[in-house]
């Protein structure tokens, strides 16, 4: 992924705030020899440096990862289209404009291990455990190795040790304040989620000022 230095995450105070809120990403993994990776999108839950997931048996995901077990995760999200009218401000040519996209996007890269409860008993349903604690955490549930111990023959878990992350945070830093301020009120007045999460990246962003982290490229705590 490309990001320009105006792009980069100030860190990991910034990543995993985003990642948290949006735990739903497409785990590519490339195999060996494969003429494209396979894509899978997924639900997933980000705890401290490991990736907890988990996909029916039978997705061809698996084959890829006997192969090898080297993945990418990446989750995009919190985006607007940003027309050219708005990138002009006073008396500057609304036609001149240059029109964007703002985002956010992530990508962890590790290495899966891949739990069966046919040859660890009670490692899927552990897996399971873990993803709805975070996902309903105040909505009880039947123990699944109690409640669906054939259903749990159906699934695989997934854990993946992150090795290292690449954040973009593409929210108007080649332009000055006063223009970001400015697309900060077009957005606000739509009212929807989506354009109110980018808003909430530009204001934050100019509060945290010019600096950035070294680099790109966020490894793990």
């Amino acid at each position: 992924m490309y990001t320009a230095p105006v792009d980069a995450t100030f860190g990991e105070a910034e990543w995993r705030p985003f990642v948290a809120a949006n735990s739903f990403g497409h785990l590519a993994a490339a195999g060996r020899g494969r003429d494209v990776p396979v894509v899978v999108p997924t639900q997933f839950l980000l705890d401290g440096d490991t990736v907890h997931l988990h996909l029916v048996r039978n997705n061809p995901l698996f084959a890829a990862l006997a192969e090898n077990p080297r993945v990418l995760l990446s989750v995009a999200g919190d985006w607007a289209f940003i027309p050219s009218a708005w990138k002009a401000i006073e008396n500057e040519d609304p036609g001149l404009g240059i029109p964007t996209t703002y985002y956010a996007a992530v990508q962890l890269t590790g290495t899966a291990t891949v739990h069966d409860e046919r040859e660890s008993p009670g490692t899927v349903a552990a897996v399971l455990r873990q993803q709805l604690r975070a996902l309903q955490p105040d909505i009880p549930i039947a123990d699944p190795e109690e409640a669906h111990p054939q259903k749990l023959l159906s699934i695989l878990g997934i854990s993946i040790t992150v090795q290292s992350v690449s954040a973009k945070f593409k929210y108007g830093g080649n332009v000055d304040e006063a223009h970001r301020l400015a697309v900060v009120d077009r957005l606000m007045a739509l009212h929807g989620p989506g354009e109110a999460a980018a808003a909430g990246h530009v204001v934050r962003r100019l509060q945290m000022g010019p600096g950035r982290g070294a680099g790109v490229v966020q490894p793990p705590r």
